[in-house]
């Protein structure tokens, strides 16, 4: 007989790079200590080791509360713990959570739940949480934490998208856009449409482009020779590359000096990319090679339709 559950997935972002860096001793000890490190911290909330995953671990909770409580409280204290490393180095934190009915086999668990947790660690970017919306039906905000919509996603293997949220957890950044996927109906749900779609459309100053799903991947830059140019001298001779993965729009920062994200979401926090990756969703803006704080930055509009 089933269980009811919910399931954590997480990942390092970036362990390729840092094997290549430190070499193969020296990164396998770092990230077994911090899958260890992450597996005691999802242990102390009430959680129950499953099964390690090379660079991640997979962790079920009887509580979604407590999960939810575990996977902020792990994104708080390791980015206190890595802030000084070289960026290089500090290996972010993905993490997806969903809960449903699983069913135990032979020390492994099964089900609905594992697949959309699994899915979204892969789909959300560095420092990222996404949690499936049954998960945070019951769940307050922890701690200065908020809960912002991303929309329904599609999820590879399931016949229907699965509306999803992003746990902003950062305390100096909260964010009050959304906090109770309970205060939402069915029918509130369905009017957001796919939040990952088929039709990509980017602005800077007078060009406009779009791009549909399967035109992708296409690339940003400075040359003429991209798919989508921006002149200015802070962005890189191919800067960045949108990428159509599983149902998804990814944003691949290929550049030197990187790129900011922001989401029209009010609340958000603007995320920086550097030769790393994000999901874009909804609508946003793009700063590349400088932050959105240099008013004079090449900003790139975009919309996901």
């Amino acid at each position: 007989m089933g269980v009811q559950a919910t399931v954590v997935f997480t990942d390092l972002h970036g362990s390729t790079a840092v094997f290549e860096a430190l070499g193969n001793a020296r990164a396998t000890e770092s990230v077994t200590q911090i899958t260890t490190w992450i597996t005691v911290q999802c242990e102390i909330h009430g959680g129950r080791l499953v099964k390690t995953l090379g660079d991640g671990v997979m962790v079920i909770f009887g509580d979604p509360a407590q999960a939810v409580a575990a996977v902020v409280d792990i994104q708080r204290l390791h980015h206190k713990k890595t802030v000084r490393l070289q960026s290089g180095l500090r290996l972010p934190i993905r993490i997806g959570l969903a809960s449903g009915e699983i069913e135990m086999v032979a020390d492994d668990c099964y089900g609905d739940a594992v697949n959309v947790a699994s899915r979204l660690c892969d789909l959300c970017g560095p420092h990222q949480i996404w949690a499936s919306a049954n998960t945070l039906e019951t769940v307050q905000e922890v701690r200065g934490s908020s809960f912002r919509m991303l929309g329904p996603i599609h999820i590879r293997g399931r016949a229907e998208p699965c509306n999803v949220f992003q746990i902003e957890w950062r305390e100096e950044e909260p964010s009050d856009f959304l906090t109770m996927q309970a205060q939402l109906s069915p029918e509130d749900l369905l009017d957001f449409g796919d939040a990952l779609g088929r039709e990509v459309v980017l602005q800077w100053m007078d060009t406009v482009k779009s791009f549909k799903s399967f035109e992708l991947p296409i690339h940003i830059g400075r040359v003429k020779s991209v798919e989508f140019a921006v002149n200015d001298p802070r962005v890189s001779r191919t800067h960045a590359r949108l990428e159509w993965r599983n149902g998804c729009v990814m944003l691949v920062d290929m550049s030197s000096y990187g790129s900011w994200v922001r989401f029209s979401e009010a609340g958000g926090a603007d995320v920086l990319l550097r030769r790393e990756e994000c999901v874009l969703h909804g609508k946003g803006e793009l700063a590349l090679g400088a932050s959105f704080a240099d008013l004079s930055a090449p900003t790139v509009t975009f919309t996901i339709k």
